[in-house]
């Protein structure tokens, strides 16, 4: 507890906050209940001669904590720009007092005075943040794989003046795109096949004076933390360790395993190939049969060739449609008579691609139709017979082909397969082992040896559904759960060279981002700038491993013992460890087990002959937080028996809490956090999931105190769900009002 803590209180009086509330009483709750002598007001403490008002005083004062109650902590933020010495908090007085209760009513006094409280005890129980700032990191950007994806990432990094080390594990550059012949359209009117830009990538990364490239290399293992990430890497023989900022993964894709569509013909005949192969082809020479080396004078496009099937691949890979449309332009450009047929599920050419598919619509010799594929069989001469049930005249056709082109998707590299070979160094150990042998919590898809990280959680990328490794579906592209580890290109979801490009860039100034955060001893997303980092009392620790095993970053390891080791530099902030331990021995300096639990007990609680009832609610600032003032911005009123505390996130809720609210005699608690599931992402990957887990030990401590499971409720939110909230909250109330009031207050 920050005991010398010399706090000034300042409240505005604008933005309605002075005619629905009394500002004289709130004012008295400061000095004389809290004895803080310095409490002033002012109608718009964010103008010019507001903040002024305040640096006055710091300066004149020596004031360490300043204490604004005025509009949301997500408002004004750079007017508020103190010394990193002064502790700083938001009372948002306007948002969830002053534009979502009654004007001037007993319980709206009451909910701004209470937040006030709440606001001292969180100051009082506040240290300075001490930012870890590391003394020895490197800058360097490593970036793996030597695609498009990759070598953009290297120049781009390299443009800006940083060094680049680039390790690809073949023995040339290029990727994918080295073997394709032509590239989809890139300029007006996009009718027109481009030649693809991997050689001038290509050169001019071999000639870049501040990138150094590692062929046939492959990583052997990772150790450490962002900025000061040790890299192993063998080419034949070790090479020298060498140190790391920030890494770019890049490592591509591979076609779909044809062997498993022997439905769609694929080795039953020759002449049934797949996408990847007829680029092969066409990069040979003449187009012909591969039976026989006949003449093409039909052939058949076959889409979606195990792709968005629940049996193979469930997603789309991208750019089938407009691979099929340039090698059908391959074959019609080789012999004018031949007919092309296209069979797709849909065909998705988005942007300037569709008037790529308008060209082909518009050519006499290539039909498309939307069909389903029922049979793939041996035909007579070499031909090759192809059924089509659904189509769009209805009616079952039949396709005699010389080729029959099945449009086989992207794999990331990710994925591996289980008869894939994998780096024999470890290639015997467990799924459920990391390279030092301890059990993982979670891990990269099984198998995957790229980056070889040394990490209690596994050894690659943890990834999301169908094996990308991206971090967030909607919010944080290019973001990985390892901190200073971006994927990038068809690696992190399907896309096509232009688009792989592009994100090469992202993925390029993330790193750099990164990079200059740590060296200032900032966090990167979501809590962007946040200089506090986690302590832990590991003389109190039992090795339970909770907090080793619920990082969504793998910011933990283990010694021999069990006790978790800390890597600062690969911290998110988002407190999931400190709300996972039993035993309270990890906190931050501004974000802490004992603050919030004496901001729990700091409200005035009525006692059982008000009869008004206190629901405690934790809400997650991600989400949650701003959702709640954009309900006050839209003036809807709910319930004021709540009272909210922002934290971090669920996942940092620790059962303690639970206990302390229930025993102060709170009638009921609620958490609110970020929506999860197929469409939505907690910000912290699995926060909230794990707080609704948790939800069981919270049950627990209701019933050792034979309290209903009712008085504990979880919801999860989007950002979007306005009109909902307030709905919610006020059901609650009733809901809680009805089972009365928690017979433990007034003890």
């Amino acid at each position: 507890m920050a005991s010398d803590t010399k706090i000034g209180m300042y409240i505005c009086t604008g933005c309605d906050i002075g005619e629905n509330l009394d500002i004289d009483k709130l004012s008295a709750v400061v000095t004389d209940e809290l004895k803080i002598p310095d409490c002033k007001t002012h109608p718009c403490l964010c103008s010019p001669e507001g903040v002024e008002l305040i640096q006055t005083d710091i300066r004149n004062e020596s004031l360490t904590g300043v204490g604004i109650a005025a509009c949301s902590q997500r408002e004004k933020q750079d007017a508020f720009l103190f010394e990193e010495t002064v502790l700083l908090d938001r009372i948002n007085l306007r948002e969830h007092v002053a534009w979502c209760q009654p004007a001037n009513e007993d319980e709206t006094q009451l909910a701004g005075s209470d937040y006030i409280r709440m606001g001292v005890a969180k100051l009082k129980n506040m240290n300075p943040v001490e930012p870890y700032i590391p003394e020895d990191m490197s800058r360097t950007i490593l970036v793996v794989g030597g695609g498009v994806s990759g070598l953009t990432a290297a120049l781009e990094s390299a443009k800006t003046g940083y060094q680049v080390v680039l390790v690809e594990k073949t023995a040339a550059l290029g990727g994918q795109m080295a073997g394709q012949i032509k590239s989809f359209p890139s300029e007006a009117p996009y009718v027109d096949l481009a030649d693809t830009p991997i050689a001038g990538l290509v050169n001019d990364v071999q000639n870049h004076a501040d990138i150094t490239v590692h062929l046939s290399t492959s990583i052997t293992s990772i150790t450490g933390q962002p900025g000061q990430f040790q890299v192993s890497m063998q080419n034949g023989q070790a090479l020298d360790p060498i140190q790391i900022g920030a890494i770019v993964q890049a490592s591509g894709w591979r076609p779909y395993d044809a062997n498993k569509l022997g439905h769609l013909g694929y080795g039953a005949s020759p002449n049934v190939v797949t996408n990847n192969e007829l680029e092969k082809l066409a990069a040979d020479g003449k187009l012909t049969r591969p039976s026989d080396g006949a003449e093409l004078k039909s052939v058949v496009f076959v889409q979606c060739a195990g792709s968005r099937d629940a049996d193979h691949l469930p997603y789309c890979s991208s750019v089938c449609c407009n691979v099929a449309l340039k090698q059908a332009q391959y074959v019609r450009e080789q012999y004018p008579d031949a007919k092309v047929y296209v069979i797709y599920k849909d065909v998705r050419t988005p942007g300037q691609s569709e008037l790529f598919y308008m060209k082909a619509q518009n050519d006499t010799n290539v039909y498309c139709t939307k069909g389903t594929v029922a049979a793939v069989t041996s035909g007579d001469n070499g031909q090759v017979v192809v059924d089509v049930d659904e189509t769009l005249i209805g009616e079952a056709i039949r396709l005699q082909a010389d080729l029959v082109v099945l449009a086989t998707g992207m794999v990331p590299s990710t994925l591996v397969e289980a008869t894939d070979d994998v780096v024999e160094e470890g290639a015997e150990e467990s799924a459920d082992e990391t390279l030092d042998g301890k059990k993982a919590a979670s891990s990269a898809e099984e198998g995957a040896r790229i980056l070889n990280l040394a990490y209690r959680q596994g050894t690659d990328l943890p990834t999301l559904k169908y094996g990308f490794p991206d971090s967030h579906y909607i919010c944080f592209p290019y973001e990985t759960r390892r901190t200073g580890i971006y994927s990038a290109g068809c690696v992190r979801a399907p896309q096509d060279a232009a688009s792989s490009a592009v994100d090469a860039r992202g993925a390029a100034l993330k790193a750099i981002q990164a990079i200059e955060s740590i060296a200032r001893g900032k966090a990167v997303h979501p809590r962007s700038g946040d200089m506090s980092v986690p302590e832990f009392s590991l003389q109190r620790c039992t090795q339970c491993k909770r907090c080793t095993e619920e990082c969504p970053f793998g910011t933990l390891n283990e010694d021999d013992k069990g006790t978790p080791e800390l890597n600062v530099l690969r911290c998110r902030r988002c407190g999931i460890c400190l709300g996972a331990c039993p035993e309270r021995i990890i906190n931050f300096q501004n974000y802490s087990i004992e603050m919030v639990a004496q901001m729990i007990k700091s409200i005035e609680m009525p006692d059982e002959f008000d009869e008004i009832p206190r629901i405690i609610t934790f809400i997650c600032e991600n989400d949650a937080y701003p959702l709640l003032d954009q309900v006050g911005r839209h003036r809807s009123q709910y319930s004021p028996i709540f009272r909210f505390i922002p934290v971090r996130c669920l996942g940092s809720i620790n059962a303690v809490w639970i206990k302390e609210a229930l025993s102060y005699g709170y009638d009921a608690i609620m958490l609110i956090g970020c929506a999860h599931g197929d469409d939505y992402q907690c910000h912290f990957i699995h926060g909230s999931e794990l707080a609704a887990q948790r939800m069981e030990n919270f049950q627990e401590a209701l019933q050792q105190m034979a309290l209903e499971p009712e008085r504990l409720r979880i919801e999860t939110m989007s950002i979007t769900d306005v009109n909902k909230l307030p709905t919610i909250l006020n059901e609650y109330a009733e809901e809680i009002e009805e089972i009365g009031l928690n017979p433990f207050k007034g003890m």
